[in-house]
């Protein structure tokens, strides 16, 4: 039997948003690779991903419907029809809402699947009843809130290829979004463009940079005023641009005023030299950009970083210029929201941060308590702060929890109802990208495997077991989809093709006239706090993203473990020596929260005063021990409600 192509995308949460093509023969999926075709992609796939059909035939998927048959957490579950498992539900959640009320239910869902129907669609069942909504973001509420206060965050990452410099600021693209590395690659080879990573750690990208900048993680809101400050004093600043964008230039040229370089050289650890010279070539780039990661936005600090970063990338003019400014995320014209059909709402109800998850269900003030639950595309007892709260409430006897996913996680291990889902390979669905331009549709390969089932059905069955009857809650799957696209959009070529570029209109931040704010807040230099600062005795421990992971996804396949290695700590030399530590020994991070365990890797490639655990590691025994660096993690946010993933303080020793 010849072999036929069907093209998809990667559904994870990642920027590149990759379009693929499955091989099929015989009704099973061969292997899957990058669509060549596709001007993002370019025909490659990640470290992740490029043998994703692993994870649909993985032997121990789920694939039938469960129920829990042992106490909470144990992962103890009995096979059962889906008709036992929708009746289940739909007792449990009428149950609920009549002793407690509709708002008493809770959906958690994040980005396991960036697909309109994967990750929205059911949200239509919970808006329909009148359940608890939910908002908030667990990686990206600082950058949301630049955004709200009308600041640009990104454009077409494609023009990045036009600038002659890139800051790469804590952005580790080769492993977290390698796609956007071949634009910084053009701007080398078009432009002459120089590179530089601005970060705590020597990454896979800042090796590969023509320079690496070591940063005291914590410090990087100093460093964008310190650099500003040289371009005000140097006369390397656009003061007549920034005056047509900002409301508030002086204000904030007095704030940056007392930032100067041997100030802000003791906080971060960059020289002074540096400092100089690093504002110099952006000061006189033509254009510079600075592409920031996500990871610098997650300290308590967040926010005052981006802030700043944004004012810079107005007071020095990039935006001027094709290629120039401030990149920290870009999206296509698509509306997913709308798939969520937020009108159906019958009356008010309240809305539950997703970010606050443990709180929310240890918090005895809650009226309604969320009584009832269902979790789909994500993990939360890996990736939510404080997972030890998060594991106290999904053990509560009176919480009624339903889990859909592919695996057994260390989340669907405390539910008591689980639903085997489809793997991209097995359903339809479209999405968009939170890195670029682009649409993708997704056509399904293989038909699902066992009993799973994608959401949308889900969905549906669930409605009407409910005696719900609105029409949006019988839509089909492409109906539902459709609803996310712009009007007069030509969803047949997206069909066909696979993928349409859909770029919104180019934002100037000049264009709406002097009405941004720049001034941040940032303390003075004689504060008795400052950003960046650490307690005394203790090391900032940083989580970054895994090469061979993405979030807690691929924490379970063999492949991507053992590639990724064993979980590691990673010391500076002379922290170290100063400990008495060595090299490859297991050790344990500990602070009042808890301990967790790693073997210590001893560099030169981080700064002094941080560790790193890299990656999100599923739980495993024994529990004082494990690495899920969210069980050592304080309930700490931002104001605009950012988890403080970053400021984690502990004291490491040998175990």
């Amino acid at each position: 039997m010849s072999v036929r192509e069907v093209k998809g995308c990667c559904p994870l949460d990642c920027q590149d948003s990759c379009s693929w093509v499955a091989e099929v023969e015989d009704g099973r999926v061969l292997r899957v690779t990058g669509a060549k075709d596709h001007p993002f992609t370019r025909g490659v796939l990640c470290a992740k991903v490029n043998d994703y059909q692993a994870k649909t035939y993985a032997p121990d998927r789920l694939l039938y419907p469960l129920r829990r048959s042992g106490p909470k957490g144990e992962g103890n579950f009995t096979q059962i029809s889906w008709d036992a498992a929708l009746e289940e539900i739909s007792h449990r959640f009428k149950e609920i809402i009549e002793a407690d009320g509709a708002e008493a239910l809770m959906p958690l869902h994040d980005m396991g699947s960036n697909g309109v129907l994967q990750r929205r669609s059911l949200m239509r069942l919970f808006h329909a009843l009148g359940a608890s909504r939910i908002h908030g973001s667990l990686c990206g509420a600082a950058g949301n809130a630049l955004v709200a206060a009308g600041h640009p965050i990104g454009f077409d990452p494609e023009d990045i290829a036009e600038s002659e410099l890139v800051l790469l600021w804590g952005s580790n693209l080769l492993s977290t979004a390698h796609h956007h590395w071949h634009f910084c690659q053009l701007a080398r080879k078009k432009r002459g463009a120089r590179l530089i990573a601005i970060d705590p750690r020597r990454t896979r990208t800042a090796r590969k940079c023509d320079e690496h900048i070591a940063i005291r993680p914590g410090t990087d809101a100093v460093l964008a005023a310190g650099l500003a400050n040289v371009l005000v004093n140097e006369k390397l600043a656009d003061l007549e641009y920034a005056r047509t964008v900002a409301a508030d230039l002086d204000v904030y040229l007095g704030e940056i005023e007392l930032w100067t370089p041997p100030r802000v050289s003791s906080i971060t650890g960059v020289s002074e030299t540096d400092i100089i010279r690093l504002a110099r070539l952006y000061g006189t780039a033509r254009p510079g950009t600075i592409r920031s990661g996500i990871g610098p936005e997650q300290s308590i600090d967040g926010e005052l970083f981006l802030r700043n970063l944004s004012a810079l990338a107005i007071l020095s003019g990039h935006w001027r210029h094709k290629g120039g400014g401030l990149f920290i995320e870009a999206y296509p014209t698509l509306d997913d929201n709308a798939v969520e059909r937020p009108d159906i709402v019958p009356g008010k109800s309240r809305s539950l941060d997703r970010a606050r998850f443990g709180q929310i269900l240890n918090d005895p003030s809650l009226n309604p308590p969320v009584k009832g639950l269902m979790v789909w595309g994500t993990n939360p007892m890996v990736s939510q702060l404080d997972a030890e709260a998060v594991r106290n409430g999904l053990l509560r006897d009176d919480l009624f929890t339903v889990a859909i996913d592919h695996f057994m996680t260390d989340t669907v291990r405390h539910a008591d109802i689980v639903l085997p889902s489809t793997t991209q390979l097995e359903h339809f669905d479209i999405q968009g990208s939170w890195g670029q331009h682009y649409i993708a549709l997704n056509h399904p390969a293989i038909a699902p495997l066992g009993e799973t089932k994608p959401h949308a059905e889900i969905l549906r069955l669930l409605a009407e077991r409910m005696g719900l009857d609105h029409p949006a809650l019988k839509e089909d799957d492409e109906t539902i989809a459709k609803s996310s696209l712009p009007d007069g959009f030509d969803f047949e070529d997206l069909n066909a093709r696979g993928w349409v570029k859909a770029s919104p209109p180019p934002r100037d931040p000049a264009s709406a006239g002097p009405v941004l704010t720049l001034a941040s807040g940032l303390p003075a230099p004689s504060a008795e706090r400052l950003p960046g600062d650490v307690p005394e005795g203790q090391l900032r421990l940083l989580t970054p993203k895994a090469h061979y992971f993405l979030n807690s996804t691929f924490g379970n396949m063999p492949r991507q473990r053992k590639q990724q290695g064993s979980p590691t700590l990673e010391m500076n030399t002379a922290d170290a020596e100063r400990l008495g530590l060595p090299d490859g020994e297991p050790v344990l991070a500990q602070n009042e929260k808890g301990t967790i365990g790693a073997e210590l890797s001893i560099t030169d490639g981080i700064v002094e005063g941080t560790v790193v655990l890299e990656g999100k590691w599923w739980w495993a025994p024994p529990a004082e021990t494990t690495s899920v660096a969210n069980r050592i993690s304080y309930g700490r946010w931002t104001d605009a409600g950012q988890p403080a993933y970053n400021d984690i303080f502990v004291t490491v020793h040998a175990q």
